[in-house]
């Protein structure tokens, strides 16, 4: 049963440049504009309108754009609950300006060994992540560490939380990594019992979702548990609405300052009923399209995602937001 029929998260992406080189990842590879303060003033407008109750500001690196911290201010203004990913290099430039303004600050980490994390991201950031827990927690920011889980970087989860998140009282949160389309790792069943086990710990969030979804084979377009083009909207730097989610990208719909208008469009209607069903999507994890789709919807990843979403909303004091969704 369909508990949310209005789209829930904007994942805005402000450019896709990146001043990091991960090895999973190939987004910095493309070239990119910056999205202009005007576009992200009507978006979010028609965003409100649109009953989106989330604002992910993404990218690429977000902190690459200038105007980063006017982008969370006008969101907050308006009301959203924002979100924010950075690999910390630009951080300590931006931490005074975007203090009070993301209400989940996520800094990537991925072990506590600063020669493996910076070789995995390509760059030298280590030491950024370990200056920005410290930096941030002096504006009385409580970042959380946002750790993506592949087989060779699992054995590092215990030194990551025993060495950083618990001294800091931090939120380990654990990211399995994700397959679509013949892309990415497939996470073997003992690291998905690995996962499990730490996703009990304290200051632990781990969507027990994300794991039965991998042990059934991921999505299935014979029955998508993916909710991708209803649950969010996804804005390029190019000023354009991609559909159904950003790594399928089958279409991109010019904005024009029409975001509303253009959302409700029967052709962009059209592609939204394609979400899950396509070829491409078979088997996909994709966890930000998961998530969005597990809470919109009763299912028994709706059932297995509910006790980690309690628990992280406890811990980060953001109930009275989250049940603003409906």
């Amino acid at each position: 049963m369909r508990l949310i029929k209005h789209p829930v998260l904007c994942n805005y992406y402000v450019t896709y440049r990146c001043n990091a080189k991960c090895g999973f990842c190939d987004i910095w590879e493309k070239p990119s504009p910056y999205v202009t303060l005007d576009n992200v003033r009507e978006n979010l407008s028609a965003l409100k309108k649109l009953g989106v109750k989330v604002i992910d500001f993404t990218g690429g690196e977000p902190l690459l754009h200038q105007q980063i911290d006017q982008f969370f201010a006008l969101a907050k203004e308006m009301g959203f609950i924002t979100t924010l990913t950075t690999n910390a290099l630009l951080y300590p430039k931006f931490a005074e300006r975007l203090k009070d303004k993301v209400d989940m600050l996520h800094f990537s980490l991925d072990t506590a060994d600063k020669e493996k994390h910076d070789t995995m991201r390509g760059v030298a950031c280590f030491d950024f992540v370990m200056e920005s827990i410290t930096l941030a927690k002096s504006l009385g920011e409580r970042p959380d560490i946002l750790f993506t889980v592949f087989e060779e970087n699992k054995q590092d989860i215990p030194a990551v939380y025993e060495q950083i998140c618990l001294p800091n009282d931090l939120v380990l949160i654990l990211n399995p990594a994700f397959e679509y389309n013949k892309v990415g790792d497939r996470l073997s069943s003992e690291t998905l019992d690995e996962l499990t086990y730490w996703g009990k710990k304290k200051n632990v969030f781990l969507n027990q979702a994300f794991v039965e979804l991998r042990r059934d084979g991921g999505n299935h377009v014979a029955d998508p548990v993916c909710k991708a083009a209803s649950t969010t909207l996804v804005i390029s730097p190019e000023n354009e609405l991609i559909l159904p989610c950003y790594h399928l990208g089958e279409r991109s719909f010019p904005i024009q300052g029409n975001l509303e208008s253009l959302y409700h469009s029967t052709e962009v209607q059209r592609q939204i009923a394609t979400e899950g069903k396509l070829p491409a999507c078979e088997g996909c994890t994709i966890n930000c399209y998961m998530q969005p789709s597990f809470s919109v919807e009763t299912s028994k990843y709706f059932w297995k995602s509910l006790p980690s979403t309690i628990k992280y909303n406890r811990i980060k004091k953001t109930w009275f937001k989250v049940l603003s969704f409906s």
